[in-house]
């Protein structure tokens, strides 16, 4: 996930009963198979500050909710909301489902192609031949 990434900010408020996958995907973010995918990547924790509490119950201050804002490795920032209910490994397939759109818009750019790239409407009909791969018994055996 790393890879795709120049810098993580994690944010929760202590008291939130929501902040689990926040610091599911902090602990995610911190291991040492993501720092080896980006060493370059900066990834912090921004505590949020918890509200006064208060005496009267119905109007109890509302927690900001977690949120994570990463930087991709092309300058473009995206703030993530986690929803009630939301995963660290659902956010984190987000970030590498954006990660790899940017990374292929990329490699079309510095090939010299336009992006999007339009895929004229008779190709998309087209079948496409595939590839058999061979049987294991058709293969020459080495003797």
């Amino acid at each position: 996930m790393l890879k795709f990434l120049s810098k993580v900010v994690v944010e929760y408020c202590p008291l939130d009963p929501r902040k689990a996958a926040a610091v599911e995907l902090l602990a995610q973010c911190n291991g040492r198979k993501a720092k080896d995918s980006n060493p370059a990547c900066s990834v912090e924790l921004r505590r949020l500050p918890s509200p006064a509490p208060s005496t009267d119950l119905k109007s109890q201050p509302t927690l900001p909710p977690p949120r994570v804002l990463v930087t991709y490795f092309t300058g473009a920032e995206e703030a993530i909301v986690f929803a009630e209910g939301a995963t660290a490994q659902g956010i984190r397939d987000q970030i590498v489902a954006r990660g790899r759109l940017i990374d292929t818009e990329k490699m079309f750019r510095d090939g010299g192609e336009k992006w999007p790239v339009v895929i004229p409407e008779e190709e998309l009909g087209m079948s496409f031949p595939g590839i058999k791969p061979k049987k294991a018994e058709d293969k020459p055996q080495a003797e």
